[in-house]
């Protein structure tokens, strides 16, 4: 730790907020054309892979699942509604709770994107296990950061 203290000023390229911001612009790019098939963004997208595993979850498990807050979230569920994907229906026991339903074309939509993740590491250049050691790596730096947050 100490030689980054002691360092001069720093370059761009030598930060590694800009290699991990740099490369989720990358990561997006790839995404967009794929995505762009299934008429989803990316976030939207990410809102989806959560449903797929498991149906009918209240927006603030999605949220937390996602590390989004229902301000950023809400606009979301509410195109994927528009767009026939998921349903919002208020949660009988809590009429505070939302909870988010995938509608017959949103679980239909799972088998359309089947392939996204096989183009994703085609595209990456990576082993398999170097690929889950950088996620592993990545969600380990993600929650120390998060600790030191909170």
């Amino acid at each position: 730790m100490s030689e980054f203290k002691n360092s001069k000023t720093p370059v761009l390229q030598e930060q590694l907020c800009f290699s991990v911001y740099s490369l989720s612009l990358a990561i997006n790019k790839v995404y967009r054309p794929l995505l762009k098939k299934l008429d989803l963004t990316y976030s939207q997208y990410l809102v989806m892979l959560v449903l797929w595993e498991g149906d009918q979850r209240t927006v603030s498990e999605i949220g937390e699942q996602l590390f989004l807050d229902s301000a950023t979230l809400t606009p979301l569920l509410k195109r994927l509604e528009s767009a026939g994907f998921v349903q919002r229906v208020r949660s009988s026991q809590d009429e505070r709770q939302v909870i988010i339903c995938l509608t017959d074309e949103g679980r239909q939509l799972r088998q359309q994107a089947a392939g996204i993740m096989d183009e994703m590491f085609c595209a990456m250049g990576c082993s398999l296990e170097e690929l889950s050691a950088l996620r592993e790596r990545l969600n380990d730096l993600r929650n120390h950061l998060i600790q030191h947050v909170a």
